[in-house]
């Protein structure tokens, strides 16, 4: 694959930071109940949000990237298709704004205690705390299901269609040969 063919390193780097970051999120959101109301509970809950306010940091960063100085590549599909990886993209990048948002909403109007450490002011109406957790997860769990479809439709390029969509989306030098990672490219050996 020709070097114009991948992403640059930043964009790269960008979007697997948000996929690990989403991923992180939901688990300690669908698990931090589990653990009793404590200290434990609290500092698991405080990855949760901490974690959330690095995700909008990475999203801002990459909106603008995305903006100003991102590599843009050509089609990799034909029309429909095209078509459709765009409307995924805009969906995807639409839910993580709403997550983000109503997360951070949710970090005020609850006055989040961080690690013991400092407090996020109780911002708001206590009574909407449940309606906009509700929301958030909601939210959440259809990003993450949105991503579900994203890397599935990855790995079809890779597995069916056998083309090089995926690896335009792996840094340039982060494998070998023995990793697959020159196949996934669609260089020959």
């Amino acid at each position: 694959m020709a070097n114009g063919e991948t992403y640059d390193r930043t964009t790269i780097v960008l979007h697997w930071t948000t996929a690990i970051l989403v991923v992180l999120l939901w688990i300690i959101g669908q698990t931090a109940d589990w653990i009793p109301v404590g200290p434990v509970n609290t500092d698991y809950w405080s990855v949760h949000v901490g974690l959330g306010f690095a995700l909008a940091v990475v999203i801002a960063w990459r909106m603008i990237w995305r903006r100003s100085g991102g590599r843009e590549l050509p089609a990799a599909d034909a029309r429909p298709l095209h078509v459709l990886a765009k409307a995924t993209h805009y969906g995807l990048y639409l839910l993580l704004l709403i997550v983000i948002v109503l997360g951070v909403v949710n970090a005020f109007v609850r006055g989040y205690d961080l690690f013991d450490l400092a407090s996020l002011p109780q911002i708001g109406d206590r009574a909407l705390r449940k309606p906009i957790t509700d929301w958030h997860g909601l939210a959440a769990n259809l990003l993450l299901g949105l991503a579900g479809l994203h890397a599935a439709a990855a790995l079809f390029h890779h597995y069916f269609l056998r083309d090089s969509v995926l690896g335009r989306m792996l840094p340039e030098n982060g494998g070998s040969t023995e990793h697959g990672v020159d196949r996934i490219r669609g260089s020959s050996c």
